[in-house]
């Protein structure tokens, strides 16, 4: 069990350094898996094919988006980064308080 859970850690570290990346490649496989189920319905025309691929694919990134965004929130609150960023952060929470 050790052995999944750390492919799986190094999965998870490897999306969170290259989320763009992430994003990238789900848009590219799913306007490329769209267009495969779209080419094998035969009556529809070209350019809906194309459309409906397009916007499949925009469907899938953001939804890649804001999983991105919810596990660099997650990230900010408790992991790694929060001790990264500490050092910034004020220490009084009211610092114009008299």
């Amino acid at each position: 069990m050790s052995e999944t859970k750390s492919t799986m850690q190094s999965l998870r570290e490897w999306v969170v350094e290259h989320k763009l990346r992430t994003v990238g490649c789900l848009w590219l496989s799913g306007i490329t898996g769209s267009i495969a189920y779209n080419w094998s319905r035969p009556n529809m025309k070209t350019s809906v094919k194309i459309i409906h691929a397009r916007l499949h694919a925009q469907a899938l990134t953001l939804a890649a988006l804001a999983g991105a965004a919810a596990v660099e929130y997650y990230d900010h609150k408790s992991g790694a980064k929060a001790d990264r960023y500490a050092k910034f952060l004020p220490l009084d929470p009211n610092p114009h308080k008299e």
